[in-house]
This record gives C-alpha cells, sequence and structure tokens, in this order.
C-alpha cells in the first residue's frame, strides 16, 4: 500500500504567549527609586496597535491544511471523469524529434561510451572495458549488438 505523508501542523492559540516568564520593568533615570528599577508598570501600547500573531510563520502562513491522495486515489478520481475516445494522454502524444544527438551508452557497463571498437563495433567507456572486449569470442560480440539492435553484426 502506497505511504501518504502527513502535514504536521503546529496549533497555536492567539493571544496566548508562548513563554509566560516576564521580565523586570526597564530601568528609570530618576534616581528615586531603589534598584534603579521603575515602581510603576507601563501600559503596552504597541499590542493594541498591531495584529495578534498566529503562532505560524514563512511559508505555511497563507497556505491551508493540504490533504494528501497515494497513487491509488488519484487513479481511481481520474478514472471516474469523463475521458472521450481522442482525447490526448500520454501514449497518443507524438513529440517532435529531439535536435541532440543520442547519448551512447556501453554495451558492456551501462555508462556513457566516448568510443568505439572498431574490430567488434561495440561501445566502451573505459581502457578496461576496452580490453574485456577484444577478449570476447563472437558469439558474445554478437550477443551484445543483437541486444542493442545494432544494424551491423559482425560475424
Amino acid at each position: 500500500m502506497a505511504a501518504q505523508i502527513p502535514i504536521v501542523a503546529t496549533t497555536a492559540t492567539p493571544g496566548i504567549a508562548r513563554n509566560s516568564k516576564k521580565r523586570p520593568a526597564s530601568p528609570s533615570h530618576n534616581s528615586s527609586s531603589a534598584g534603579g528599577y521603575s515602581a510603576s508598570k507601563k501600559k503596552k501600547s504597541s499590542a493594541s496597535s498591531f495584529p495578534q500573531h498566529s503562532g505560524h510563520g514563512g511559508a505555511a502562513a497563507g497556505k491551508k491544511n493540504r490533504t494528501w491522495k497515494n497513487l491509488k486515489q488519484i487513479l481511481a478520481s481520474e478514472r471516474a471523469l469523463p475521458w472521450q475516445l481522442h482525447d490526448p494522454n500520454y501514449f497518443s502524444i507524438d513529440a517532435p524529434p529531439s535536435f541532440k544527438p543520442a547519448k551512447k551508452y556501453s554495451d558492456v557497463s551501462g555508462l556513457l561510451a566516448n568510443y568505439t571498437d572498431p574490430q567488434s563495433k561495440l561501445r566502451f567507456s573505459t581502457i578496461e572495458e576496452f580490453s574485456y572486449i577484444r577478449r570476447l569470442p563472437s558469439d558474445v560480440v554478437t550477443g551484445y549488438l543483437a541486444l542493442r539492435k545494432a544494424t551491423s553484426i559482425v560475424p
């Protein structure tokens, strides 16, 4: 069964501060108060002028909680759509030929091959593969070329 990716949302109640510890009042500039702190409490004016923060920040601030669907649910919902016979799908779309040349891979290792053996027409990428290709019997070389569907099979 396909695994679903859960979204973990932190629940923060607006109006309740996360850290409930209170800081001491800022020191006053008159020398009459003991300890350098003011005896009267100051009223917070910034709390009323700014809206309360929701606790969510960054990219999740404006997004709703998403419900995740697994592949089975997505395929079932696509099957329920009213598809016509001539609607395009991944199998019916014809792409134009590429302007880039086709990549050539080694017949032995599958790595990108920069070289071709002139004797056997097999592709290789390293010196070790070249020495391995040269030691191969002709029926194995023919098998490699048949796997690649090469037209010029050397007898």
